[in-house]
């Protein structure tokens, strides 16, 4: 599970309330698609606590909670479509 704060302070002091709880904590820079300036990419802090754990601490520090996507669901089969056109006003002859 992910949090992100945009204030480097918050992302320490989420990682030290969490490690105190006992659970595993790490801060690293998330870098943002279409960010080009190194300065403007938010903190995350990757932890194994719980999800409630981690919005509780997102609520406290002003962050964000950042759920991991579900694994990708595989397309839907191909639509049947027809091989010719559909005739409304007559039958085929």
């Amino acid at each position: 599970m992910r949090a992100i704060f945009f204030d480097p302070d918050d992302a320490e002091a989420a990682v030290a309330r969490l490690r105190r709880d006992g659970y595993e904590a790490a801060v690293e820079r998330e870098r943002l698609a279409g960010e080009d300036d190194d300065e403007d990419h938010p903190w995350a802090v990757v932890s194994d606590a719980p999800p409630f754990v981690l919005e509780v601490v997102c609520d406290d520090l002003d962050g964000w909670f950042d759920a991991e996507e579900a694994e990708p669901v595989a397309p839907p089969p191909p639509l049947v479509l027809p091989t010719a056109p559909r005739r409304v006003k007559r039958p085929p002859a």
